[in-house]
């Protein structure tokens, strides 16, 4: 079984470079703990292939490995343009409306009339990823007349965002309950939710998903982090969707707002996701920017769970080197001297149970007798999530009889998932994890482990066990 040498997960899109077994099982060895669907591209039979082969992975290498499925959301384009392309000077009126015809210099079409609703005078609408942005004068319920402040050439069915604007959209599309439903059947196990404005569109994506898979909100739109508390309160994890984030804010508060969202997922015990242009220019180079570098770098420094390559391992002419870069960072980054520095500056604020009791005095006993692992029995994956949040100095073996769990926990910092039949007694538990820490290389005879669980076995969320163990020679 392969242990990994950093605490940080990597997660790496599937797509044409990287849609076989072989190629999966390539970019795992190279450091892929969790591996994306995009349901943005490729039929259901392309996405069902691809979930296949990466069981087929898990198979050969007996580790359970995450699979997330991304929904697409909703996607706003601009119609089409006479000669296909028109070239917009800033100062110049330009109306956007919803009649069909062929744009122009002077007009083109939104065919999106819920989005008229929504936009007030002041407001700004940005083309093709930002590099157009027009600044609304007035608007009807057809049309939006605008002004040019940054020009340039826009040409046909380009995207359109609206970062100033609360949209009254549903969280999921007609696709993306199509989708939703086709990822839940498969298997998936995290579900990534796209256009999150607000709590309200997590709990509703959450009741689709009744528990079936663990729920990421994607925050990829600047009013998102307005209702962050209430978004964190919900979701089980946080996307930074920096790419959507860079278009819909300057690019200079993008860091910021990276860090705003790690911290507060940290301190709310969610596990947190750093996604986008991590190393995009290994889509076709073999090596990093010096700066893609210190980007991964950083995100390992605030405490990220993961970090996140999307075209790099799907569609890039060198996926495998892609991942093995990120682990490199990763590995080097954990074991810088101020890597802890950097990592205590947040930490979790637990709540007045016992559970949370016991996952924090866990850490501090490990550390105190130099113990090697933490060794967490879990049902749920309850057990396992609070351990990690409390970023310990040891690793986290999770241990668990539900393999979708020990799935869904490949995404949270530091933990190795194992699955295994519950502990049938106390004695039995602490037996066990001796054995399993023993064999899988965690602690050697004569090292000690620390073990939390819950009493009565099998029981989700009831975390109220530490035990020191020694391990032995015969175990």
């Amino acid at each position: 079984m392969v242990r990994r040498q950093r605490s940080i997960r990597i997660i790496a899109t599937l797509g044409p470079a990287s849609n076989n077994a072989a190629r999966i099982r390539a970019l795992y060895d190279a450091g892929a703990d969790v591996f994306r669907l995009n349901m943005s591209h490729g039929t259901q039979a392309d996405i069902a292939a691809l979930y296949a082969a990466v069981r087929d992975v898990e198979m050969q290498v007996g580790r359970p490995i995450g699979v997330l499925a991304d929904l697409q959301g909703p996607k706003f384009r601009c119609g089409t343009f006479e000669g296909d392309a028109v070239d917009l000077e800033p100062g110049q009126k330009f109306t956007v409306d919803l009649d069909g015809r062929d744009g122009t210099s002077a007009r083109a079409c939104l065919p999106h009339p819920e989005i008229f609703g929504a936009l007030e005078p002041g407001q700004c609408l940005l083309l093709d990823d930002g590099k157009i942005r027009l600044r609304v004068e007035s608007v009807g319920p057809d049309f939006a007349e605008t002004i040019v402040e940054t020009g340039g050439r826009l040409s046909n069915r380009k995207g359109v965002n609206f970062p100033e604007s609360m949209l009254d959209l549903p969280p999921l599309t007609e696709k993306d309950r199509t989708d939703l439903a086709f990822a839940l059947d498969l298997g998936a196990d995290w579900i990534a939710l796209s256009f999150v404005q607000s709590a309200a569109d997590v709990a509703a994506a959450q009741a689709e998903i009744d528990g079936r898979a663990g729920l990421i909100a994607k925050i990829e739109k600047p009013r998102a982090l307005g209702d962050l508390d209430g978004i964190l309160e919900l979701a089980d994890a946080v996307m930074v969707a920096r790419g959507d984030l860079g278009v819909e804010m300057p690019v200079e508060d993008v860091p910021g707002a990276q860090k705003t969202i790690i911290d507060a997922a940290r301190r709310r015990g969610r596990f947190v996701i750093v996604a986008t242009q991590m190393l995009e220019s290994m889509v076709s180079a073999p090596v990093p920017t010096r700066a893609e570098v210190s980007d991964v770098a950083n995100a390992v420094f605030e405490g990220a769970d993961a970090v996140m390559l999307s075209a790099e391992s799907a569609a890039g002419d060198f996926p495998v080197e892609a991942v093995t870069m990120m682990d490199r960072v990763g590995v080097k980054v954990e074991t810088d001297e101020h890597y802890r520095d950097y990592l205590e500056t947040v930490r979790t604020l637990p709540q007045q149970t016992t559970a949370d009791a016991i996952s924090r005095a866990a850490r501090q006993v490990a550390e105190t007798m130099g113990a090697t692992a933490i060794v967490t029995y879990t049902t749920s994956g309850s057990t396992a999530s609070r351990a990690s949040r409390e970023r310990p100095t040891v690793p986290i073996m999770a241990v668990t009889p539900n393999l979708a769990t020990a799935r869904r926990l490949t995404l949270g910092w530091g933990l190795t998932c194992i699955t295994s039949e519950d502990a049938q007694n106390f004695a039995d538990m602490v037996a066990k994890a001796r054995r399993l820490s023993k064999a899988h290389g965690f602690a050697a005879p004569g090292d000690h482990i620390v073990v939390t669980a819950g009493v009565p076995f099998g029981t989700p969320g009831r975390t109220n066990i530490l035990r020191i163990a020694q391990v032995h020679e015969a175990d």
